[in-house]
């Protein structure tokens, strides 16, 4: 098969992303491919796993367009902020085409978040609507309950459910025209509001990232570069449709380029088996799955399952050890290429087929972005030296990442400085150009003079057979100041004890640098994640702290 990028350094050399002044996604590419009334758009799965229909781009076309409908005969108009909780059905196409139609602001949200996050979210969102479905209906309820909360909302729509005070999704859109043109609404311009995302926010309240309309059009460079796809390929992603990771995979990017995509509308539990049977019984080319997912997806006998149709596989979120990446081969022929971007950017790091992949590595910049790894002062890093991962952002904004952290200042300032948009992360340049991670700024371990990241630790205990996941930071130490500590969760078989303690640490001490090695193990059930999937280092440093100020394990830990 040809791939999209036969030679990197012509590929970067050579792009350009032309923006018209004028861009809506839902017209100028969903409405275009819906010309075709046969052309397949998305296949859906319900949380058993069946296969319930296939929707062409027809079919989308028309819901966004009943929808736009609704919204417009509510006196929902461009500029207009709505807030979107609605799981992976086909209806949350419905809603967030159709709020791009008008012009309106699509506030999504992941459909684990509590009643205060979504109180939060709506407040300082100034979200005018809030749409949900049945089960999620009540945490809006609770969240505005008080009558000093959610003063801007003026409406609530539940979908598949009938609640005194809201409107009925399925009433409103049997009423509504399925013709909805350009001539109806104010145009949006490349420029103006598209959607706000709220970051994970480990430490502080999450920020508000307002992405322009141009932001869809940049994710042509995730699902062609990255992705590799073609028009007759049949992509998932696996991702809540309230995370950004929902319109990188799910949407925008696959949508340009004519592919169709995979959504199985699955609990808030995983379920490898039927992940699974899915991935090699529908037909799917192309998979992208966070590495939390690989990691539980390798524990399965995949030897039990027909990975033919699969050609491409992706991965994003956190770094991807190479041990699961080998295994991954090993079991299903495709390599698993590991990619780098954020909540506030489209992808800006990665591996790609037509160039070798270095196992653990992000990667190199996409094409269209200037990423470099910089000291404090914004000056290049040595090869091999960690530091801020940045985005050049002078003279040029690159089309795709965020301008800033909206109705937030502090937080732009911090972001950005100089020429240059610093993402918080850090890492490493080899001398092939291929960058490392090495942690989150405020991740890094500093223990007896040496700088460790937390990844490279990580990448080594994920080789040892009996270990599942694991999670490292730094605890305090009355001599080193700071040791490594790893919190580790035990693969099915193991049990924990002073023995596999040792042997633990005698593995990750041939496996890297001897300093490295985690001093104190704890093993645990669970880790703290964000809402993302993202381990909460902040929060188990944070414990670490308190408890080497006095405070007695109550973990039944090992150390």
């Amino acid at each position: 098969m040809k791939h999209n990028m036969v030679n990197y350094e012509e590929e970067v050399k050579n792009f350009k992303l032309e923006v018209p002044e004028y861009y809506n996604f839902a017209f100028d590419v969903v409405d275009k491919w819906a010309k075709d009334r046969t052309k397949l758009a998305l296949v859906w799965a319900d949380r058993t796993g069946r296969i319930i229909r296939k929707f062409t781009f027809w079919d989308i076309s028309v819901i966004s367009s009943k929808f736009a409908n609704v919204l417009r005969n509510l006196g929902i108009k461009k500029g207009d902020n709505v807030f979107v909780m609605v799981p992976r059905i086909v209806e949350w196409y419905a809603v967030i085409l159709g709020l791009n139609k008008i012009g309106a602001v699509a506030l999504p949200a992941p459909n684990i978040l509590t009643s205060d996050d979504v109180c939060y979210r709506i407040n300082k969102g100034e979200a005018v609507m809030a749409v949900t479905n049945a089960s999620n209906a009540p945490k809006v309820e609770e969240a505005c309950g008080n009558s000093n909360n959610c003063k801007t909302l003026k409406y609530k729509m539940v979908i598949d459910g009938d609640l005194e005070g809201w409107l009925s999704y399925e009433e409103e859109m049997d009423k509504a025209s399925s013709k909805f043109s350009r001539d109806n609404v104010e145009p949006t311009k490349s420029k103006d509001p598209l959607l706000i995302y709220f970051t994970s926010g480990t430490t502080k309240y999450p920020k508000m990232v307002m992405h322009e309309q141009s932001y869809a059009l940049a994710h042509i460079i995730t699902a062609k570069y990255w992705h590799d796809l073609q028009s007759t390929d049949l992509h998932w992603a696996i991702s809540d449709t309230g995370w950004a990771k929902a319109v990188w995979g799910k949407l925008y990017g696959q949508w340009q380029i004519g592919a169709a995509v995979f959504m199985h509308n699955a609990g808030s539990h995983f379920d490898a088996k039927i992940t699974l049977k899915l991935l090699t019984t529908q037909g799917i080319t192309s998979f992208c799955a966070p590495p939390t997912v690989y990691r539980m997806l390798v524990q399965e006998d995949l030897s039990q399952y027909d990975f033919s149709s699969l050609r491409h596989c992706t991965s994003a979120g956190e770094p991807i050890s190479p041990e699961v990446i080998k295994a991954w081969k090993s079991a299903t022929g495709t390599l698993i290429y590991d990619g780098y971007g954020q909540t506030e950017s489209v992808l800006l790091v990665a591996n790609y087929p037509c160039m070798p992949i270095k196992y653990g590595s992000m990667g190199k910049p996409v094409p269209g972005f200037d990423v470099r790894v910089v000291n404090d002062d914004g000056n290049d890093m040595p090869v091999g030296e960690p530091g801020h991962i940045v985005v050049r952002v002078k003279p040029n904004r690159p089309v795709g990442l965020v301008k800033n952290y909206h109705k937030d200042q502090q937080a732009t300032e911090e972001a950005f400085r100089g020429d240059f948009y610093y993402t918080g992360d850090r890492a490493y340049i080899d001398n092939d150009g291929y960058f490392w991670f090495y942690g989150r700024a405020d991740d890094v371990i500093k223990s007896s003079g040496y700088r460790i990241g937390p990844f490279e630790v990580e990448s080594a205990l994920q080789e040892h057979p009996a270990i599942v996941e694991s999670a490292v930071v730094g605890s305090p130490d009355p001599i080193r100041g700071t040791i490594v500590k790893a919190f580790i969760i035990l693969a099915d078989g193991y049990e924990p004890s002073k023995e596999l303690i040792k042997d633990i640490q005698n593995f990750v001490k041939k496996k890297t640098a001897p300093y490295k090695y985690p001093r104190e193990i704890e093993f645990v059930k669970e880790l703290p994640k964000t809402i993302s999937g993202k381990i909460k280092r902040v929060v188990l440093r944070r414990m670490e702290m308190e408890r080497k100020l006095g405070k007695k394990s109550t973990n039944g830990g090992y150390v």
